[in-house]
């Protein structure tokens, strides 16, 4: 067989090999499994650029895994801010699986979000992925390092991120919505819209401001959708992310989604989530114009597939006991028309 053939070969054995790993959310093992994959890959590269084509790649599966609502709306973005973004979600994917999904005790939980912030300090003092990679630096980490390089974002951002993640190994209830904003959401979602920001840009200089005010409405309408979609399976965790003070408003003392005497407190809590989002969505609305031309229609693709959600929750008659979500057909209703062709093409590469 020729050397061509050989190559094209082991291209579509990795091809199968992601394409298996899409078809589900991952057990820790498939993580480490993936990851090691992933670090082989791109430690072979022959330059920091190959690495990086490698590890976004793989970046991509991630996000194509774990969140087919922006994966889809990712998919209006230029080719490298495009893949930035996959790099920022695979950053922050796997610590949220540390504390979300994998079966650790929280003090394991504690130990690797301590080490993961650990590396990432040493990830930002070495310029090259390669050198960070064969330094034992976490593929996704050197991956996301390097974008926080490219696109100048904050370095301290990133350890908000993990304070949220680290919260959640100790979860204790919030007593204003004020409080979830500032003590939560700040560090899991509002950060994240940051990153979004710088790798997205805006239209000018005097606009970057209220490109920033765009996104943190943005994070909070986002994260305040999840809230409200996951009540049951977050008190499952142990976790309440409704403010107490919206409970009490709603005849709840004592939170317990099983009580069927509470369902009715329950779907009026839910709702106010709902409207509160729906605000938030409306006020980042109004600023996708401070935005990039480039990545504005990502953006609005964003708040469009995620309101759409954030509606069918506030329309759903079972509440908690039902888990709400956009058909992919209606997603296709939301998003712009004209960009429709994108969209078969991103399921197809890699």
């Amino acid at each position: 067989m020729r050397p061509t053939s050989v190559k094209l070969g082991q291209q579509r054995k990795h091809r199968a090999y992601l394409e298996l790993m899409d078809a589900s959310p991952w057990s820790t093992a498939d993580w480490q499994r993936f990851e090691r994959r992933c670090g082989l890959h791109a430690r072979h590269a022959k330059s920091d650029e190959q690495a990086w084509r490698v590890l976004s790649r793989h970046a991509r599966t991630v996000l194509r895994t774990y969140s087919t609502s922006f994966f889809i709306v990712t998919r209006f973005l230029p080719a490298r801010k495009r893949a930035q973004v996959e790099s920022v979600y695979a950053a922050v994917r796997q610590p949220d699986e540390i504390v979300d999904s994998f079966p650790y005790a929280p003090a394991e939980q504690e130990a690797l979000l301590t080490a993961w912030r650990e590396q990432y300090e040493i990830s930002l003092s070495i310029p090259s992925i390669r050198e960070a990679l064969h330094a034992g630096v976490p593929p996704f980490l050197a991956a996301f390092t390097q974008v926080v390089r490219e696109a100048d974002i904050p370095e301290e951002h990133y350890h908000a991120f993990l304070d949220a993640m680290l919260r959640d190994v100790h979860p204790r209830p919030f007593e204003s919505m004020a409080s979830l904003v500032d003590d939560y959401i700040y560090g899991s979602a509002i950060v994240v819209g940051a990153f979004l920001t710088y790798i997205y840009g805006a239209a000018s200089p005097a606009t970057f401001d209220d490109a920033l005010t765009c996104a943190r409405c943005l994070g909070i309408a986002l994260q305040l959708t999840n809230f409200a979609r996951d009540v049951g399976e977050d008190q499952q965790r142990g976790r309440l992310y409704v403010p107490l003070e919206t409970l009490r408003a709603a005849g709840i003392a004592q939170p317990d989604v099983h009580d069927p005497t509470q369902q009715s407190g329950w779907q009026q809590a839910i709702r106010s989530l709902v409207e509160e989002a729906e605000a938030q969505y409306a006020a980042a609305e109004t600023g996708i114009a401070a935005f990039h031309p480039d990545s504005r229609l990502a953006i609005h693709a964003c708040v469009a597939v995620y309101r759409e959600l954030n509606r069918r929750i506030g329309r759903s008659p079972d509440g908690i006991h039902h888990r709400a979500s956009v058909p992919f057909g209606a997603k296709f209703r939301v998003l712009p028309r004209s960009k429709y062709w994108r969209l078969p093409l991103a399921y197809l590469s890699f």
